[in-house]
């Protein structure tokens, strides 16, 4: 007997009215409890975050946990591109007024499947994907789809900022976020994800550095 069911049982011959709005209340909690166990599942996370100072560098190291929704998916192996983006912002802080940003950086991954040779082809850009300059695109292959995501998901000591950009003593806000980016997909594709949650991949971490002086 489904939840609904059971509800629509109580309400008709349950005759002890406390009784009934208990159990009612009871199959309400069950229901949220359970749509939330169905949201937690889907939801996209940022774990393993951290921000260090490797000589002259700020690196960022973050571990992303996602579930490619079907409906992604579906669209990868009819041959369209997904483009996903991670930025992360260094932000000065400031008592008196908004924080100050010191260094943004930024970086487009196109994921797309070949169907010829059946293989998944990662092409990683630094800076915005529409911008002429943002340098060579690094091309990676895979065998499979779990491969090629295992390498999105994973920022291993990424370079966001010159240890030059940042003063010692001061503390700074970092800020790091990932999304699919849908503003790179085919009008038509943009048109029907929008407002569709399973088109809804994004995640944002903070964390703060605080820079000793070098000895």
């Amino acid at each position: 007997m489904s939840l609904v069911t059971t509800t629509v049982f109580i309400t008709r011959y349950c005759r002890n009215k406390r009784l009934e709005k208990a159990l009612r209340e009871l199959c309400l909690w069950v229901l949220l409890l359970i749509g939330g166990l169905c949201q937690a599942q889907i939801a996209t996370e940022i774990s393993q975050y951290q921000v260090e100072r490797l000589e002259e560098e700020i690196l960022v190291t973050a571990q992303v946990v996602f579930e490619l929704p079907a409906a992604v998916e579906e669209a990868l192996l009819k041959g369209i591109p997904m483009f996903f983006v991670i930025e992360a912002d260094v932000l000065r802080e400031r008592w008196y007024w908004y924080d100050k940003r010191i260094a943004t950086a930024q970086r487009n991954m196109r994921l797309a499947y070949q169907p010829l040779t059946r293989r998944w082809r990662l092409n990683v850009t630094a800076g915005a994907s529409r911008d002429v300059n943002q340098g060579l695109a690094l091309p990676q292959s895979f065998d499979t789809l779990e491969e090629a995501l295992s390498a999105i998901k994973r920022i291993s000591r990424w370079k966001i900022a010159d240890l030059a950009e940042l003063d010692s003593g001061v503390k700074y806000k970092v800020g790091f976020s990932f999304r699919l980016d849908l503003g790179q997909l085919p009008r038509p594709f943009q048109i029907g994800a929008l407002g569709q949650s399973d088109w809804d991949l994004s995640a944002t971490a903070n964390t703060t550095l605080l820079l000793a002086p070098l000895r």
